[in-house]
């Protein structure tokens, strides 16, 4: 609701309440009504202005969103006639939309003191008008009682209710809970439940479904309701909407408003259902499988070190402790997986695990260097932050052995940076720095190596490494992935 028109409409807090109640029940009115509705207030003589709005989800919708745009007398006289006269109005004037021709009903909404607030308008096309006109007399009446009732504020529950479908099936009920209309779809539901004749005429008890119970809770509590139920072998929704009497939509008698009736919608959520079972025990699949690739990548670590405490030579054991680092980097984007459904993993927490096994499992107990990671949460999809967490992990490990092997103490920092189409990885240390006649090309360090087919095969960027009080390597890659899925259908 657009409050900074309604404020300049000087309204009472009381009206405005009132307004925001009428709000809440739009959606569900609109996708029964097989309409748009807007709710006009007045903002001059000879200006009223959109300051909530309604698109059905039945049909498709005339206006795309308009709410606080402004019409004037000349556009919609009709309208600006509700307003002032406080009365009913239609028109069959053609207002073209997209080409279409629009048919306009208008509901003058009153508050406070029976004071003038503004006006409903339920907009549909003229090929709906005519279609609507054909239905039954039971659902013209229902839909036409529903409407009154969004005017008057009294559609109470309506905000919980989930949207009413093309492909949703519709009952209407008397207080007598005798089936008034049931719609070529409801008939089309209830067959598949085996009730094969025709269910106007009859009685709601007739079926042996939810449907009885939670009408006559509605009918009891007069406010909306919806309820998921298993039906032999479907998956139904139904939302029950009371239908109060004319008396009751205007006003309240010491009993209460008058029920007449329900409004019943079926919608069959079996398929639905059914794909979101398989879509968990797929997930739950998947997430076990990459558990066990982590437990059995940490096996394998653990294999690798009973390896290097056997190992007689200094350089072997070395060699073997770098590769089971490289193979915990690879089992730390496998946990994640594991643990949460997500396609998408937070770098920022990748790299303070890689640091935690860097500190556990490399790093000299007798030196004192501080590892840390600085930056922003960051997403990459599993395939990027796999990469990202080996280029951490041999960067980090470079600088321990090259940086410190003199030094008992320094800092390392992981700094992270999210620019708009671009990640940067960036290690400073402060460590005894690059030779002076060090060159990334020729350099034919393993680790190095790595890091480079790395960053430019599997992330498609760039990586350099600088003197600056110690070295500092940056990687910077684009957030588009080289399989050309943008970063939003990732996330």
């Amino acid at each position: 609701m657009d409050i900074a028109v309604i404020r300049s409409c000087g309204l009472e807090r009381e009206d405005i309440a009132f307004l925001e109640r009428v709000e809440k029940g739009m959606p569900i009115v609109a996708d029964i009504s097989r309409a748009d509705i807007l709710l006009y207030c007045r903002g001059g003589e000879d200006e009223a202005a959109v300051v909530a709005q309604a698109r059905p989800h039945s049909v498709a919708p005339i206006y795309e969103p308009i709410c606080g745009q402004a019409v004037s007398r000349g556009e919609r006289p009709v309208l600006f006639g509700a307003l002032e006269s406080g009365k009913p109005a239609r028109t069959s004037q053609r207002i073209i939309a997209d080409g279409a021709p629009i048919f306009q009903e208008m509901l003058p909404l009153f508050g406070s003191q029976r004071s003038l607030l503004g006006a409903l308008t339920v907009e549909k096309t003229m090929i709906e008008h005519e279609r609507h006109k054909r239905r039954l007399p039971s659902f013209r009446w229902a839909t036409r009682e529903l409407q009154k009732m969004l005017a008057s504020g009294t559609l109470a529950g309506a905000e919980k209710l989930s949207p009413f479908g093309e492909h949703d099936g519709i009952l209407v009920v008397n207080s007598q809970r005798q089936i008034l209309y049931a719609s070529g779809i409801a008939n089309n539901l209830y067959r598949r439940l085996g009730y094969m004749e025709s269910l106007v005429g009859k009685e709601l008890k007739y079926l042996a479904t939810s449907d009885e119970g939670l009408v006559e809770k509605v009918l009891r509590e007069v406010e909306c309701l919806e309820e998921e139920a298993q039906e032999g072998e479907r998956i139904w929704i139904r939302k029950v909407l009371p239908l109060l009497s004319p008396d009751g939509w205007w006003r309240f008698w010491e009993r209460g408003p008058q029920v007449v009736g329900a409004l019943v919608t079926i919608h069959d959520a079996t398929t639905a259902r059914r794909r979101e079972r398989e879509a968990k025990i797929r997930s739950a699949m998947i997430q076990e499988i990459h558990h066990r690739v982590k437990n059995n990548l940490q096996s394998i670590a653990a294999l690798l070190r009973l390896q290097a405490r056997r190992a007689g030579s200094r350089e072997t054991r070395k060699a073997l402790r770098e590769s089971i680092s490289r193979i915990l980097s690879v089992a730390v984007i496998h946990e994640f997986l594991s643990q949460h459904e997500s396609r998408v993993i937070n770098l920022k927490e990748v790299s303070r695990r890689v640091v935690d096994q860097l500190q556990e499992g490399v790093m000299d107990p007798s030196k004192e260097i501080e590892l840390s990671v600085r930056g922003p949460n960051i997403y990459l999809r599993a395939q990027q932050a796999t990469a990202c967490a080996l280029v951490i992990n041999e960067l980090l490990q470079n600088s321990l052995e090259h940086g410190y092997r003199r030094r008992k103490e320094g800092a390392i920092a992981v700094k992270l940076r999210e620019e708009a189409d671009s990640v940067t990885i960036e290690i400073d240390d402060d460590g005894r720095g690059l030779p002076p006649d060090f060159d990334l090309e020729a350099d034919r360090s393993l680790g190095l190596q790595i890091v480079q087919t790395l960053v430019e095969d599997d992330l498609g960027g760039r990586f350099e490494l600088k003197n600056g009080g110690g070295v500092r390597a940056i990687v910077t890659f684009p957030k588009v992935s080289l399989g050309g899925e943008s970063w939003e259908e990732l996330e």
